[in-house]
């Protein structure tokens, strides 16, 4: 019997993640990708001769399948800046975990950190026992607001840590954010092991750290990967699928992975009546934008940790490039989330962000280069009782991936990849089963 034919619609992480799973399994797969750069929502853009990332993510410790597929495809650990758990702000925060577990790396860290007043290490130990107790599972969803107020969290830590890392995270704002979720993230990271809280910056551009890699184990392996190719609709042809678009005309495929934005998802199945509650479900979902906003200085400009978190600014991180591997000078300011910024033109938005910068250095001039990049869509809104689609649907043989779908988990590289690997699955299973 041939192996089954299997096209794969996205070449984002979620598709090629699927792609590779598919591969090894021995499918003859096909990716189609819109544009001409592997990446998806995290890849890499080129502007005024600079090579940069369409916005600056972190991986953590505890992104295990990330890892696993990183390291199944031969990328060599140095592609990521593995640091312990760390907040720093400078002036106002340095906290540190401690390499060792739960809940002792958290309690060491917030020992030595000598900002933190004894109320506020008591107010962080109370929640993360708070969590404990239940196991990180609430009855009923809530905004992170309401838990951090439940258990009765400072000023200064609300400010300089909860706040930061949930919109980090989940790219929500607290008043609106899922405490559900957000405890799922706290208890993978500095509720587990020492290892999972690691901090882990990629050297690379994102482009450049899987998607390459995937692309390359594809071709070696008999697989073609087109960019720069549009799918436009997806069809029925018998009990296969025609996808317009391909430029290889009446090709038939046994399954289709559908991994593109869920923006995308309406369009590509609109001659599918069984999955017009799927569609609506899909186009109803909300979502928050991230901005970065890239920032060249002299050499000489260097960030007192690769990652720093800012304060009383709209700008919430700053990442130091050169530090990772990248151009001297060269930082990135981060805006997850909706807020005040949303109505700054992109002209402000880049003013405010060197303003955080002089903050740490007065005597900086203006930078040489700058540019602002905005992801309006960047992740969906994880907001408590959002009901996200599932990867299987109602049509036969065609499956989901994407960061947007079912999952303890907010929209993040792990998710999507996690994403990936279960749609690959799905499809082995219905090849089996037809079998």
């Amino acid at each position: 019997m041939s192996a089954p034919r299997v096209a794969v619609v996205g070449a984002g992480y979620a598709g090629l993640t699927a792609a590779v799973e598919l591969a090894r399994a021995g499918c003859a797969v096909t990716v189609f990708e819109a544009s001409r750069t592997l990446g998806g929502r995290a890849r890499v853009v080129e502007k005024d001769g600079y090579r940069i990332d369409n916005g600056q993510h972190i991986l953590i410790g505890a992104y295990t399948e990330t890892l696993r597929m990183l390291r199944s495809l031969g990328v060599p650990p140095r592609q990521l800046l593995s640091r312990p758990f760390t907040l720093h702000v400078p002036g106002r925060l340095d906290l540190r975990a401690a390499e060792l577990p739960a809940p002792f790396n958290l309690a060491l860290g917030l020992l030595r950190s000598r900002e933190l007043s004894w109320q506020d290490r008591f107010a962080a130990m109370r929640l993360m026992r708070h969590l404990k107790r239940r196991r990180y599972r609430f009855e009923r969803d809530v905004p992170v607001a309401d838990l951090l107020a439940e258990t009765r969290q400072t000023r200064l830590l609300i400010e300089l840590v909860w706040e930061p890392l949930c919109v980090a995270a989940l790219n929500t704002p607290i008043a609106e954010a899922s405490a559900q979720v957000f405890a799922n993230v706290l208890r993978d990271s500095i509720g587990g092991r020492s290892a999972d809280a690691e901090i882990l910056i990629p050297r690379v551009d994102l482009t450049e750290l899987l998607p390459f890699p995937a692309t390359h184990f594809l071709s070696r392996n008999g697989h073609a990967v087109h960019t720069a190719t549009p799918i436009k609709r997806i069809t029925r042809a018998g009990e296969g699928f025609l996808l317009e678009g391909n430029p290889f005309g009446g090709e038939v495929f046994d399954h289709v992975v559908l991994a593109t934005a869920p923006y995308h998802v309406s369009a590509l199945l609109a001659d599918f009546d069984e999955a017009a509650l799927l569609r609506a479900q899909i186009d109803a979902l909300p979502y928050e934008p991230i901005t970065t906003v890239y920032l060249e200085y002299d050499d000489d400009i260097r960030l007192p940790e690769p990652m720093v978190g800012v304060a009383d600014s709209v700008v919430q991180w700053l990442f130091d490039r050169g530090q990772l591997g990248g151009m001297p000078g060269m930082l990135a300011a981060v805006i997850s989330a909706r807020g005040p910024h949303t109505e700054l033109s992109r002209e402000e938005i880049g003013l405010r962000a060197h303003q955080a910068v002089e903050r740490l250095f007065p005597r900086v001039t203006a930078p040489r280069w700058s540019t602002v990049i905005t992801e309006k869509r960047a992740t969906f809104a994880c907001r408590p009782g959002l009901v996200r689609p599932r990867h299987v649907t109602p049509i036969r043989n065609l499956v989901l991936a994407g960061d947007y779908l079912d999952s303890p988990y907010p929209a993040t590289i792990e998710t999507a990849v996690r994403s990936g690997l279960i749609a690959a699955r799905h499809v082995l299973r219905m090849s089996q089963a037809a079998q």
